[in-house]
């Protein structure tokens, strides 16, 4: 017989699955939560759920170790003597262990010079007001508080973004039992509440695309039915609310560290995007012209100047005092600026002499130090950040060679898996163009990409939890794709969950293996290098 060519033989007929779809577990689920009441509750009650558990890694013996850790050495003395001068002070040689035992009061008024804006110092020295500069507890309070509502916000993003409150609760789970977020929010310094604003910048965000494209539907179709035809351009939205709260999140990010500007001037090119594809998709004939010439002034206007005001707002206090850095350098050591420019206060030029110096060192800082890291090797968890190591009593380790030890180092499994996830949805914007995809992307420029222009300088894997929550979100995202729905056949769902399950439980297998490492507990000298899986950790 003569074989029909393959080009003429029929196309098969997909295989049509006539048994039960979706999981026992959906179908349980739905029984559970089959009203619209408990469907209410459990909105809120995954996302708070991840929250409490973020609470009790963050803050259960949080006062432990009572010595300054690491960078702790600045921003705590800065914070205290902001909280009590206004300014960051100088102190006197050796004045961790004084401070530690007590001597807290023991800063100078002379300024001394912050390579950092004052409103983390303000923050972090909130919470030592609030549990007496004596408590280490009340050292990394703010911090804690920061890092746990880093995970509460990372749920309700992935749960706005990925229309799941199932992967929102997954998100915010993620990175609550990992090791780098918890060790950033249980160590007293800046970090951990940049990522805090930068995300709400980013949130904010996210709520104004929606907020954006039912308003501009809705001016077009006014002037359609005005005058017969899409507007050539298209109209201009000034009330913008949300991007107000974004400006205020990036400029009081900015006054904590100044890479959070990166996200301002990244989320504002996303906008541009945004709208742009939204004017195209309501026939708007000059759609892109529109974007950038009409509309991006405008979202500038609305959001450049507020963030610009929040940024200044929060040095108030050097402004308001004598004793900061450089305060008077104009009036003394400095000479005040002349001609045209010779009408700016001359608190305003010592104040931009600072900014001045603050910039130079921050692109001049080469001092090598034995845990920097290259941001090239961010992503990989080549170098990750001992931040504390102190040898213990034997007695705590049953006689053995004993050590407690900080090491911000990620749970090494969600990081790897969310590092690939990253690469997956770069492929995957280029393929489907998928706007979540997008959004979690521009978290990933903005909090990453920069970093690559200073692969020179002395910069640290810890920098890394300011973009940590978006490649959770992309982890969450792939993690969705591998759930699929309920509404698949029952082997395909089962066999899902099994997987996902599988996974989230050797995530939590990782962490109470690594959680000695993060909390400073006294562990066996043995059971410590058990944990050092690169040699490069050590």
């Amino acid at each position: 017989m003569t074989d029909v060519a393959a080009s003429d033989r029929p196309t098969p007929e997909p295989e049509v699955w006539d048994g039960p779809r979706g999981s026992r577990l959906d179908d349980w689920w739905l029984r559970v939560a089959g009203t619209p009441a408990r469907q209410r509750l459990w909105r809120w009650a995954g996302p708070v759920a991840v929250t409490l558990l973020a609470a009790i890694l963050r803050l259960v013996d949080l006062a432990n170790p009572h010595s300054l850790v690491f960078d702790e050495t600045f921003y705590v003395k800065d914070g205290w003597s902001t909280w009590n001068l206004g300014y960051e002070a100088s102190w006197p040689s050796d004045p961790d262990g004084r401070f530690a035992s007590g001597e807290t009061d023991i800063f100078q008024t002379a300024g001394s010079f912050a390579v950092h804006p004052p409103l983390g110092k303000w923050i972090i020295g909130a919470g030592i007001a609030l549990f007496g500069s004596d408590s280490s507890f009340g050292w990394r309070f703010s911090v804690a508080i920061c890092g746990i509502l880093l995970v509460l916000l990372t749920a309700l993003i992935a749960t706005k973004l990925l229309k799941s409150t199932l992967l929102g609760t997954i998100a915010g789970f993620l990175l609550a039992i990992d090791g780098h977020a918890i060790v950033m929010s249980r160590v007293g310094i800046l970090d951990g509440i940049l990522a805090l604003f930068c995300l709400a910048g980013v949130g904010a965000v996210l709520m104004d695309r929606e907020w954006h494209a039912r308003r501009l539907a809705s001016a077009v179709a006014t002037r359609e039915e005005a005058t017969g035809k899409p507007p050539s351009w298209g109209p201009t939205l000034w009330w913008r609310p949300w991007l107000l709260a974004a400006a205020l999140a990036f400029g009081f990010g900015s006054s904590i560290k100044w890479s959070a500007a990166y996200f301002l001037v990244a989320l504002f090119v996303y906008l541009i995007v945004v709208d742009a594809l939204a004017r195209r998709r309501l026939g708007i004939p000059f759609w892109f012209s529109s974007a950038v010439l009409k509309q991006a002034p405008a979202t500038f206007l609305v959001m450049a100047p507020l963030a610009v005001v929040s940024y200044l707002v929060t040095w108030i206090g050097w402004f308001a005092t004598s004793g900061g850095y450089y305060r008077e350098w104009a009036q003394t050591s400095g000479k005040p600026w002349e001609g045209m420019l010779s009408w700016v206060p001359l608190s305003v030029q010592n104040w931009w002499h600072l900014e001045t110096a603050i910039y130079n060192y921050h692109v001049n800082e080469h001092s090598p130090h034995p845990y920097q890291a290259n941001p090239l090797s961010w992503l990989f968890l080549v170098r990750p950040t001992q931040m504390y190591v102190e040898q213990a009593d034997p007695s705590q380790c049953g006689g053995q060679l004993c050590y407690e030890n900080i090491t911000s180092i990620a749970n090494p499994i969600i990081w790897w898996c969310a590092a690939a996830a990253v690469f997956y949805l770069v492929y995957r914007i280029v393929r489907f163009r998928e706007w979540q995809v997008g959004l979690i992307l521009m978290g990933m420029v903005a909090g990453y990409l920069p970093w690559l222009m200073y692969t020179e300088r002395t910069v640290f894997q810890f920098y890394t939890i300011a973009f940590e929550p978006y490649m959770i979100l992309a982890l969450t995202f792939v993690i969705g794709l591998v759930l699929g729905s309920r509404s698949d056949p029952r082997p395909v769902r089962t066999r899902a969950l099994w997987i996902v399950g599988s996974f989230l439980a050797l995530c939590v297998l990782v962490s109470a293996f690594f959680w000695p490492v993060w909390t400073a507990m006294p562990i066996p000298s043995w059971f410590l290098s058990l944990h050092y899986w690169l040699p490069t950790w050590r």
